[in-house]
């Protein structure tokens, strides 16, 4: 059973990794497409980019109910082949209705990716595994979405048709060689923590009538608010127009993000591990709302340009550390509420709850990191320290199993040790 899981674990780590390599390798490049290379203007860009978030709110309060029902596998393979469909007529759209209509599905896809990968996870692990399988799911993520950009960057250097086509015709190949390689995994059940929630009758409502699950949704939609719904809207123009960051700065700044996650993501997995994931989200609501007075020094401190740019590269990178401490804690802690027939349902509600975050989090925070520099920060400051509330909050209402599976474990370990060692004697 080890060695079929282990097997399982790698294929799905590759999942992670590629699906998250063809994100890259296309979206950071869209609006150019579709604005310019297409002429098809900036509004239709700009719907095209809503027709992502549209098409994930769409398809995920219904993906739920299908991957605990048919398993997480077939419909990770229908949303691959959706996605390169979508893929694939988006690279030889000419017209705004076939353009919208293509980058639906290939949102939708995305979208439903996600939470299947994320089920598979669940039963390739245990409770005590879990932590470092989406600490890796993470960290193959970002890795993926940085290498995707770069190379992808270097293939539509002169802005051609026929460069975006080769593009959009790559990424379509990565999603077909990814669901030939999920079709040769065996995917195990695994046992998931006894005492959780009990089992519920089924339906989406059910998901959010469970009192804990609602608390973890609010504090992950502030999370993602906060956070991720910031980065390439009302940070970004918060950085150009009250710190005078350039645009190429802005870049150094993500790369920053990016790097602060592969350096550190492993490196936080002790402290991630021998504390209680109530205590590790409190904290990086902290470390957030550091990175926001860094922000704050850089747009309203008075201080010289080379201050202030290394402030707002800070601010990332901050950013960076607190989600290497969320990945390995928040994923798991969703999986672990679940009841057995639920997780897909389970996982599916959260990753609706991000949607809406990075939604909402850009048309807030654009208009307000654009020209109301200070209340923007103070917003966000705040924002960061009810973090630290809700998720200490939320700790009172987890059992130990839920909020410290660790030491369970090593609870366990310690019961057994006397037993262990009159055995060897």
């Amino acid at each position: 059973m080890t060695k079929v899981m282990g097997a399982a674990m790698r294929r799905i780590h590759v999942g992670n990794a590629l699906s998250a390599f063809g994100l890259g390798f296309t979206v950071p490049f869209l609006y150019v497409y579709v604005a310019q290379v297409r002429d098809l203007g900036a509004v239709t860009a700009g719907l095209v980019l809503a027709a992502f978030a549209v098409a994930a709110l769409i398809v995920l309060p219904f993906s739920g109910r299908a991957i605990d029902r048919r398993g997480p596998l077939p419909v990770l393979v229908a949303a691959l082949l959706t996605a390169a469909v979508g893929a694939l007529s988006l690279g030889l759209a000419g017209s705004a209705p076939l353009v919208l209509v293509s980058a639906g599905a290939l949102g939708a896809g995305q979208a439903v990716m996600q939470p299947a990968l994320a089920t598979m996870i669940v039963e390739c692990s245990t409770p005590d595994t879990r932590t470092r399988a989406f600490a890796m799911q993470f960290f193959l993520q970002n890795l993926g979405l940085g290498v995707g950009g770069l190379i992808g960057g270097q293939l539509v250097k002169h802005e051609r048709p026929g460069d975006f086509t080769l593009l959009f015709a790559i990424e379509t190949v990565i999603f077909l060689v990814l669901a030939g390689i999920m079709l040769t995994a065996r995917l195990p059940r695994s046992p998931r923590i006894a005492d959780a929630t009990p089992q519920a009758r089924g339906s989406m409502k059910d998901v959010f009538r469970n009192r804990v699950m609602l608390q973890l949704c609010v504090l992950g939609f502030v999370l993602f608010f906060a956070c991720y719904g910031q980065f390439e809207s009302g940070l970004s123009a918060y950085g150009v127009e009250a710190a005078g960051i350039s645009p190429s700065t802005l870049g150094i700044a993500l790369a920053a993000n990016t790097g602060a996650i592969v350096l550190a993501q492993f490196a936080v997995l002790r402290f991630v591990e021998r504390r209680r994931r109530s205590q590790v989200i409190a904290t990086v609501g902290l470390i957030w709302a550091v990175a926001w007075i860094a922000a704050g020094y850089a747009g309203l401190g008075h201080v010289s340009q080379a201050m202030a740019t290394a402030a707002f590269i800070s601010t990332y990178a901050l950013f960076g550390i607190g989600e290497t401490m969320l990945a390995p804690t928040v994923a798991p802690l969703v999986a672990d509420l679940a009841p057995e027939s639920m997780v897909g349902r389970y996982n599916s509600a959260f990753a609706l709850v991000k949607q809406l975050a990075l939604a909402v989090g850009p048309a807030v925070g654009g208009p307000m990191g654009a020209t109301l520099h200070a209340p923007y920060v103070v917003t966000f400051l705040l924002f960061s320290l009810g973090i630290t509330v809700l998720a200490l909050r939320l700790g009172k209402h987890l059992t130990p199993a839920q909020n410290h599976p660790y030491a369970q474990k090593s609870r366990i370990v310690a019961q057994g040790a006397p037993e262990a060692v009159s055995a060897h004697s």
